[in-house]
C-alpha cells in the first residue's frame, strides 16, 4: 500500500501539466492528507484541498459507498474502507461524528507509524482534546472545528468552497503545538477559512449558544409546529416558518453526539432559553416582556448582519 499511495503522489506532481505563461502550482502545505469520514466537512474538506493543491494526495476512508461517490467526484486519490491506508499521511483529519472520532483518535498510534499532524471537525472540543493527551509524542493533536456547514449533510451536499470566508477554530492546549498549529492555520487559510483560536473550554461554551441551541430551538419548534398543524396546516404557511426551521432538516446522528459531549454547557444555554421564554409567556397581555425581547433580538440581529454572520448555515 505504502508503494502505490508513493506512486501516485509522485504522479500527482506531474500534474496538470503547465501551460507556457502558467504559474506553476503552490506546493501543498501537506503532501498526503488523509480525511476518516467523508461526509459533508470531510468531503469539502477533501474538494477544497484537491482543488486549491494538485499536487497533493488525499486520501478518503468511509464506507465503500461513499468512496465510490467520493472517487466520481474526484474528491480523493486513493479510497479505502480500512484506515490502514493512513500510515503516510503527513495531516490525518477526524471527520466523523463526535464519538466515532474519539474511537478513531484512540487507534492512531497503531495506524500511523511515523510522525504526523492530527486534527478533527467536532463541534465540541473538550473531550477529545482531553483523550488526545494519550497519543504518543510523534502524533500532535490540535482541535479543530469549521463552522462551515449546510442544511443537509453528506458527501453529495459536499461542495469545494463551503469554508469559503467562514471561521476556523482551533484549540491548541500547549507551545509544543506551535509547528503543528502554524501549518494548520496556512492549510484552512488555503481552503478560503479565516482561522481563529480558543481554548477547548471557552469554544464548548461559546457554541453551546452559537449552533447548539439554535439547533435544538429549530428542531423543537418544527416539531411543535408540525405535530400540531399537520400537512394541511404546513401546506398554508408562509416563508418564515420555512426560514426558521432551515436547520431541522439536519442530521440526529451527527448531533447526538454533539448534545452528549457538550450536554453541561448546552444545558445552560437552553435554561437561559427556557427562561425568556417563559417570561414571555406570563407577560403577553402586558407585552412587556415581548417589547424588551423584541427589541433587544432586532438590535443583535443588525450585530449579526454587519459582522457578516449566517452566511452559511453550520455546526
Amino acid at each position: 500500500m505504502g508503494d502505490l499511495i508513493a506512486g501516485m503522489a509522485e504522479t500527482r506532481r506531474h500534474l496538470p501539466v503547465i501551460q507556457p505563461g502558467e504559474s506553476p502550482a503552490e506546493p501543498p502545505v501537506f503532501d498526503k492528507v488523509a480525511i476518516i469520514g467523508l461526509g459533508l466537512v470531510g468531503g469539502s474538506i477533501a474538494l477544497a484541498a484537491r482543488e486549491r493543491w494538485p499536487g497533493g494526495l488525499v486520501i478518503g476512508v468511509d464506507r465503500k459507498e461513499v468512496l465510490e461517490l467520493a472517487m466520481v467526484r474526484h474528491a480523493i486519490d486513493v479510497a479505502a474502507d480500512d484506515p490502514v491506508v493512513i500510515a503516510e499521511a503527513e495531516l490525518v483529519i477526524l471527520a466523523a461524528p463526535v464519538r466515532q472520532n474519539l474511537e478513531l483518535l484512540a487507534a492512531l498510534d497503531d495506524q500511523v507509524p511515523g510522525s504526523a499532524v492530527v486534527t478533527d471537525v467536532g463541534s465540541t472540543k473538550r473531550e477529545i482534546v482531553a483523550r488526545a493527551q494519550s497519543l504518543p509524542p510523534r502524533l500532535t493533536f490540535v482541535g479543530g472545528h469549521p463552522l462551515g456547514g449546510a442544511p443537509r449533510g453528506g458527501l453529495g451536499n459536499a461542495r469545494p468552497d463551503l469554508f469559503v470566508d467562514r471561521p476556523w477554530l482551533f484549540t491548541p492546549t500547549s507551545d509544543a503545538d506551535g509547528p503543528a498549529l502554524e501549518r494548520l492555520q496556512q492549510f484552512v487559510a488555503g481552503l478560503g477559512a479565516r482561522p481563529h483560536l480558543m481554548s477547548p473550554a471557552q469554544h464548548d461554551r461559546l457554541l453551546a449558544f452559537l449552533s447548539h441551541l439554535p439547533q435544538l430551538t429549530a428542531s423543537a419548534l418544527m416539531h411543535v409546529v408540525g405535530t400540531a398543524a399537520g400537512a394541511d396546516g404546513l401546506a398554508l404557511t408562509g416563508r418564515g416558518l420555512v426560514d426558521t426551521t432551515r436547520l431541522a432538516s439536519s442530521p440526529v446522528s451527527v448531533w447526538r453526539d454533539i448534545c452528549a459531549s457538550n450536554s453541561d454547557e448546552l444545558g445552560l444555554a437552553l435554561d437561559t432559553l427556557i427562561a425568556e421564554l417563559r417570561q414571555l409567556r406570563e407577560q403577553l397581555e402586558t407585552g412587556d416582556a415581548v417589547d424588551r425581547v423584541f427589541e433587544s433580538a432586532a438590535a443583535w440581529r443588525a450585530v449579526l448582519a454587519e459582522r457578516g454572520g449566517g452566511r452559511r448555515s453550520g455546526s
